[in-house]
């Protein structure tokens, strides 16, 4: 075996060896801090944050208005996702660049932009005031923001899930004289379901954890993240470790049961 045959035959077992050393260091980076926080509190620090109403109402309202987001997602972004799986239009690529935008500006930018539009100074901020609907410092204002950050993990998720069931089945329905509606509801979206249950996760994901543009819009009804970050700057770590700690086990919980019951759905 010559020289260049070694080499050759080192680089695969180089490449497992830095492979394995990346995935440990990553599955470290991120579980590390995250072990610790958990590890931190004592059990009756926890107990008596999780007596605390204050606690218990601003995770419930972390849930609520999150769910709340993802549920509008689910009824606004599914027929906005199909439309982007199945039609090409010369907008098309701007259109997707546009969905991207919450995922890439700076969150307390979204929190001013809805405050500036929601305002008794602009023409829709007097209309929802005419309308009785009011957006700063309301939950109305919070599900208006978590549905802004969380809608384009949604739409790009099921937009994904509909690009993946073939054409020519929603053709072939068509063909034997379904209608589009029906087509959709019959082909499309039960071999598509699974990507709105996990784009609805993913939204509920995002909009949990959502902080920057929430305290802009709305300090109180106070929120989860908003709770941490306000038991840190008064108290420090001590006091805002056991609600970050529940709030992270409840999501957890929650998430699973969503997961199962989509394991459930598939095998029946």
């Amino acid at each position: 075996m010559n020289s260049k045959q070694k080499i050759n035959k080192s680089i695969p077992g180089i490449f497992i060896s830095l492979s394995w050393a990346g995935t440990i260091f990553i599955s470290a980076f991120i579980l590390f801090p995250l072990f610790e926080m958990v590890r931190q509190p004592s059990a009756a620090s926890l107990w008596e944050t999780i007596k605390d109403p204050d606690v218990i109402r601003a995770i419930w309202l972390s849930i609520y208005t999150s769910g709340m987001a993802a549920l509008i997602s689910l009824i606004f972004g599914t027929p906005f996702a199909y439309i982007l799986a199945r039609k090409n239009f010369k907008a098309k690529k701007f259109v997707e660049s546009i969905i991207d935008l919450p995922i890439m500006i700076p969150h307390p930018v979204i929190g001013i932009a809805i405050l500036g539009i929601s305002g008794r100074n602009h023409f829709l901020g007097r209309l929802l005031h005419n309308m009785g609907i009011e957006i700063m410092g309301t939950l109305t204002g919070l599900i208006a923001v978590l549905t802004f950050v969380g809608l384009p993990f949604y739409v790009n998720t099921v937009k994904e899930g509909f690009e993946a069931v073939p054409e020519r089945l929603e053709s072939v329905s068509r063909t034997l004289g379904a209608s589009p509606a029906r087509t959709f509801f019959r082909i499309t979206l039960p071999m598509a379901w699974r990507s709105m249950i996990a784009g609805i996760i993913m939204c509920i994901a995002r909009a949990v954890s959502e902080f920057g543009a929430v305290v802009i819009v709305a300090y109180h009804p106070m929120l989860a993240p908003v709770m941490i970050y306000e038991r840190f700057t008064a108290y420090g770590l001590k006091y805002s470790q056991p609600v970050a700690v529940w709030l992270i086990f409840i999501s957890l919980v929650l998430f699973l049961i969503l997961r199962l019951v989509s394991s459930g759905i598939k095998k029946s």
